[in-house]
């Protein structure tokens, strides 16, 4: 998914304009950036977390381990 896509998702399900959807996208996406860069992880609820990695790669970890199809 694009990034209009999924602010169009977020709009749709919050009853928010596409454009505040996109802003609010944005925030979240520098906040996990900062974090990363700043040596710390960033959480995402229902989801996993983001930590940073070697070399300045971050990781994602899903919540609940690994996934099982």
């Amino acid at each position: 998914m694009k990034k209009p896509d999924i602010a169009k998702r977020i709009a749709r399900q919050t009853g928010v304009s596409q454009a505040e959807a996109a802003d609010g996208l944005d925030r979240v996406v520098h906040q996990i950036l900062y974090n990363l860069r700043h040596g710390r992880e960033s959480p995402l609820g229902g989801l996993g977390r983001f930590r940073p990695g070697p070399d300045g790669v971050a990781i994602f970890e899903r919540e609940g381990g690994p996934r099982r199809d």
